[in-house]
């Protein structure tokens, strides 16, 4: 007479297996939903915007509660850079390299001749780059950067006024409100910091020439880097 209490063997393989398989299906849908989150459909981000237009009117608050808008900076060179310290693009721009970080040493450069650096982070509630006030500070000090500003721009709104699309991502802005130039860094699109010597620095050359009040040979360049997390 057969035992029923007890499964056969290879039944209860089977019941192995096939839990097994689910736990996959399910872990490789969380995977797969992780992925779509951390990779925002192009179609939704912004245009790029044009140069020599005037640039979006703004508005918005930092990491301290203070406001800043562009009509406030009229007569300065404004510079806006999109970050992400959880992307490897701005890590790349960020990391030191002989105790220096290519991103920290141009604004400290540039604030020191007047002009005024807002470092932007438009990833939303619940996206990858998301942070408190407290802790953007916090993150800000530890790599010793230096900007004028750290604007919180968690409704995106600052982000699409200028076709932010990338981090890093940059747009400069002259005395007089124009748009001068729009896109990225350099002209190295990879996430490794050697690459940063030898490379065309946009952003620098951009500013350098303004401030000089010459022609800005390169005004417009295709971003590169993590898709914005708005």
């Amino acid at each position: 007479m057969t035992d029923t209490t007890t499964p056969p063997r290879r039944s209860r393989k089977r019941r192995i297996i096939a839990a097994v398989a689910v736990a996959v299906l399910l872990l490789g849908g969380i995977a797969a939903r992780r992925f779509i989150a951390a990779h925002e459909d192009p179609a939704s981000l912004p245009d790029l915007l044009t140069v020599g237009g005037p640039a979006p009117a703004f508005t918005a608050t930092d990491t301290r509660g203070q406001s800043h808008s562009l009509a406030g900076y009229a007569g300065k060179w404004v510079v806006l850079e999109w970050f992400n310290h959880g992307c490897p693009y701005t890590k790349k721009h960020y990391a030191l390299v002989n105790g220096v970080g290519n991103s920290q040493a141009m604004q400290q450069e540039y604030t020191r001749k007047g002009v005024i650096w807002l470092a932007v982070v438009s990833s939303g509630p619940g996206r990858q780059g998301y942070t408190n006030a407290e802790k953007a500070d916090e993150m800000a000090r530890d790599k010793g950067a230096a900007p004028t500003a750290i604007i919180r721009d968690t409704a995106g709104v600052l982000g699409r006024q200028y076709g932010a699309r990338n981090t890093p991502q940059y747009a400069i802005i002259d005395p007089q409100g124009v748009l001068r130039y729009a896109g990225a860094i350099d002209n190295r699109p990879s996430p490794s910091a050697k690459d940063i010597a030898g490379a065309t620095n946009y952003v620098r050359a951009a500013l350098d020439a303004g401030l000089a009040g010459q022609p800005i040979a390169v005004a417009q360049t295709q971003p590169y880097g993590c898709e914005v997390k708005y």
